[in-house]
């Protein structure tokens, strides 16, 4: 069996008309559904597709007539009456009836039908290769008709030929008989089945003449009945008498009418596509469905965060933020304090000052729950395939395993989290404010020293120079007001970096929060997203098709 293109080119060209764009539609709804549905249900579109583009380009001018029917129905008669042929006349030699005979009007181009159906040269004959070309034979130009082998033959190869041939046939002649017209076998083994091809199946209720003539119309009317109870409400049937001749000029003429349309081989081809599609539908549905919502992957997002604890990674980080700059802004003598309190991120067993973090290191504090990934992709997988029949959604769910099996999404989540610096990021200010607290400690020191030195202890340091303009009226010492300045200096920067550290801290969490999300989200969009998506799309090309092959 061939195999089908991801992109398959269509088959037909314009002027065949609509036929061309439902075989096209079958061949890109087969194409979709392989590796998705059976490949029993897809094997008849295969087949189909191959022999309809062969058989259009053997002849599209040509109607393929079979006469089918019981044993002692008459066919071999109302053959030699259709073809007006004695055939043992011509040489033609039927060794068993497990062969099927062959007659064309008009030989160009029937020579290629007859081979391509596989029947034996010594079977076949040409109507116009006979001396008589009355206008009957000219009315009939385009006729290929075939002599099936009984259908209820104890023979398999008599079934098996029959069968076969079936397939070709573009218009059908259930040939049957007063005593068998209501048999079961050929009732249920093919008129039932094929209930959906009634525009290319004709009834002939042969022998008639065997029925007394006031009888005739009553029978042609029951058996009428009993095919249309089987499903083929719109058959024509015609009642004849091979050997008398009752009823042929009628036959002949719903057989000229079918090759002048030239209409039966697109009419059989447009009968075989839906009855594939149909088979292909019933397994694999039809029907529209929502695929995948902005909310859908969102909520997956935002599982797959709850499942490495995100919210409460993000506020450690930012509160080990805070304590941080608080530590590195405060007054330089009471920075200890800060660091009897625990940083939150030691409760995770992270460290802020990490730069980059190994995946295999990780805490299990920030490692994926797999049981809350597993349930989280298989939610968003169930919600993707609502309204899909059974081989699709195991289609959509297969897609996703390999992000549930093993270590997939859990491993490219921990890389996600591992990728996420967790250190300050743009607070180079918290060192310039840490090295001014320095240098104000500094000169607190140095001021205070200063003063008590030539105030209190007498060792002969110069005095500094008097401030006035502030305090008492002879004002202070230069360095009492520098010691004293910068310590309330000192005081005040770190009263207003505590408050700027909030705004540290909300900065660092939601940076965290928002590369962590990002990197989730780009596991789940390559991981989950893209293959449930890829078998979405390869259902609404299945569907496109499998609505295009129905008409």
């Amino acid at each position: 069996m061939s195999e089908f293109s991801d992109s398959p080119t269509p088959v037909y060209r314009d002027d065949i008309g609509d036929i061309g764009r439902r075989v096209d539609g079958l061949v890109a709804a087969a194409t979709a559904g392989h590796g998705r549905l059976p490949q029993s249900v897809l094997s008849t579109a295969d087949q189909l597709s191959g022999r309809a583009v062969e058989r259009l380009r053997l002849s599209g001018e040509h109607t393929i007539v079979a006469l089918a029917g019981a044993t002692g129905s008459g066919k071999s008669s109302l053959f030699n009456a259709l073809t007006d042929l004695d055939l043992a006349g011509v040489g033609l030699r039927r060794p068993t009836t497990s062969w099927a005979l062959a007659c064309a009007w008009g030989p160009d181009g029937a020579q290629g039908l007859l081979e391509w159906m596989g029947i034996p040269p010594r079977h076949q004959v040409s109507r116009m290769s006979m001396l008589d070309r009355s206008d009957d034979d000219t009315k009939l130009d385009g006729l290929v008709l075939l002599d099936l082998p009984d259908h209820d033959s104890t023979e398999v190869s008599h079934h098996v030929e029959m069968d076969r041939l079936v397939q070709y046939a573009d218009l059908i002649v259930w040939v049957l008989d007063p005593q068998k017209y209501a048999d079961a076998a050929i009732h249920d083994r093919y008129l039932r089945p094929m209930a959906s091809y009634n525009d290319v199946s004709l009834v002939v209720l042969n022998q008639i003449d065997r029925i007394p003539y006031e009888q005739r119309t009553r029978a042609v009317e029951d058996v009428r009945r009993i095919v249309s109870a089987g499903g083929m409400a719109d058959v024509p049937v015609i009642g004849v008498s091979a050997t008398r001749g009752d009823g042929i000029d009628d036959l002949k003429r719903e057989l000229v009418t079918r090759i002048r349309a030239r209409a039966s081989a697109k009419d059989r081809l447009a009968a075989d596509v839906s009855a594939a599609a149909e088979q292909i539908a019933a397994v694999g549905g039809r029907g529209n469905v929502p695929g995948i919502t902005e909310a859908d992957r969102d909520e997956l997002d935002r599982a797959l965060f709850d499942s490495v604890g995100g919210a409460q990674l993000a506020a450690a980080v930012g509160a080990s933020s805070r304590r941080r700059a608080v530590r590195m802004t405060g007054w330089p003598l009471t920075r200890w304090i800060g660091g009897l309190r625990k940083d939150p991120l030691d409760e995770l067993g992270l460290d802020l000052d990490e730069r980059e973090l190994e995946r295999t290191s990780l805490p299990d504090s920030v490692r994926p729950q797999r049981s809350a990934v597993e349930t989280s992709v298989r939610v968003f997988v169930e919600k993707a395939s609502v309204g899909l029949e059974r081989p699709w959604r195991e289609s959509v769910r297969r897609s996703a395993e390999s992000a549930t099996e093993g270590t997939g999404v859990s491993d490219a989540i921990e890389e996600a989290v591992a990728s996420t610096r967790l250190g300050l990021r743009g607070a180079g200010w918290l060192h310039a404010i840490s090295l001014l607290q320095w240098l104000l400690l500094v000169a607190t020191v140095g001021g205070l020293a200063w003063w008590v030195l030539e105030r209190v202890v007498d060792l002969g340091v110069p005095e500094s120079p008097v401030v006035s303009g502030f305090g008492p009226a002879d004002g202070h010492p230069l360095s009492l007001v520098i010691g004293v300045a910068a310590l309330l200096g000192g005081v005040v920067l770190a009263l207003g970096s505590r408050i700027a550290s909030r705004f540290v801290a909300r900065s660092q969490a939601a940076r965290v929060d928002r590369e962590l999300r990002a990197g989730i989200a780009e596991v789940s969009g390559s991981l989950v997203v893209a293959p449930v998506e890829a078998e979405l799309s390869a259902y609404q090309r299945y569907r496109a098709g499998i609505v295009d092959a129905l008409g």
